[in-house]
């Protein structure tokens, strides 16, 4: 009878719907707060592979802007998270692509065809 007592005073405390909130709280910021097919789209830039350097492990892109890190249109060198990645276009494609910055290198951690 306490513990019921002593759980409806704090319901009333924090109003019906603070519980939900909190749980919906803790929820949104294990999973980043977003569905992960949207959070993607949005991460993804639209580029033109311009070279391609399997040595290095890294492509040139000419990209769009870089909304994930706050950069305007440009062309620059990119490393290759997995050199699979760089099996998967050739010089000339339009792209879509995720950067990242892993150890201090901007890094493409997926790409795939322009729609």
């Amino acid at each position: 009878m306490k513990k019921t007592l002593i759980t409806t005073a704090l319901l009333a405390l924090l109003g019906g719907g603070a519980p939900l909130a909190f749980a919906q709280a803790d929820h949104d910021a294990h999973h980043g707060g977003a569905s992960a097919p949207a959070e993607a789209d949005a991460k993804l830039a639209e580029g033109t592979v311009k070279k391609i350097d399997k040595a290095a492990g890294k492509l040139t892109i000419a990209h769009g802007p870089l909304e994930s890190l706050g950069m305007p249109p440009m062309t620059m060198v990119f490393r290759a998270a997995e050199p699979g990645l760089l099996d998967q276009v050739k010089v000339g494609d339009k792209i879509r692509f995720a950067v990242e910055k892993v150890g201090g290198a901007l890094t493409v951690t997926s790409l795939e065809a322009a729609q």
